[in-house]
């Protein structure tokens, strides 16, 4: 069973794909915080800003492999092409082999969002990696590295040798996001290397 915190169809709002319509499935759970706010001060990351905790969401449950294949389908209610985002929390704890091979089974192309810290299952379309400080990367190779800037344990530099096609810096929200977007602009400006990333959806208020 694949449990999942909310599943929906809309933009994407950030990275390399910004503005491509997508289904959006967040799985629940991640492997560096439990979700709930009594643990934030104690997790590894502690500045993640998105619930993931439980199934509650809108058409958030517990799936069977067809189950989610299934609904899937029922949100994407464009004709054309499939894409699906997988995010979490941490979406490499639940999306498996035979998940991948079933949705391209039915010709959709797929993402995944993740920190990085778990292997992943083979053919996954397009691989976003977002590290985590005081995390080991085991994916050191994918098409985008989205990196939450700053954080005071690590530098972009540390991530440049990776293996990817495309390297972005994202400001970190919360109470100093507009701080944050500043440093962002003007390290891409001195670092051509890396480009900036935006989370458009809060901007515009959209899922």
């Amino acid at each position: 069973m694949y449990a999942v915190k909310e599943l929906y169809y809309t933009i994407q709002g950030e990275g390399y794909h910004t503005g491509k319509p997508a289904v959006f499935c967040r799985f629940s759970g991640c492997n560096l915080w439990s979700g709930l706010e009594k643990d934030r001060a104690n997790a590894i990351c502690k500045f993640c800003d998105t619930n993931f905790w439980g199934v509650d969401g809108l058409n958030g449950g517990k799936y069977t492999l067809e189950g989610l294949i299934a609904k899937i389908k029922e949100v994407h209610v464009s004709g054309e092409e499939m894409f699906i985002v997988f995010t979490g929390g941490e979406p490499a704890l639940q999306l498996d082999q035979a998940l991948v091979d079933g949705l391209h089974a039915i010709n959709a192309t797929m993402a995944i969002e993740t920190n990085g810290t778990l292997t992943l299952p083979k053919e996954i379309d397009w691989v976003t990696v977002s590290p985590k400080a005081d995390t080991e990367i085991v994916v050191t190779k994918g098409n985008e590295l989205k990196l939450v800037y700053p954080q005071i344990e690590h530098s972009p530099e540390d991530y440049e040798q990776l293996d990817f096609e495309h390297f972005y810096i994202q400001p970190m929200d919360g109470l100093e996001v507009e701080e944050s977007t500043k440093r962002c602009i003007q390290y891409c400006k001195d670092n051509p290397k890396w480009s900036l990333s935006i989370q458009t959806h809060k901007i515009l208020g959209i899922l």
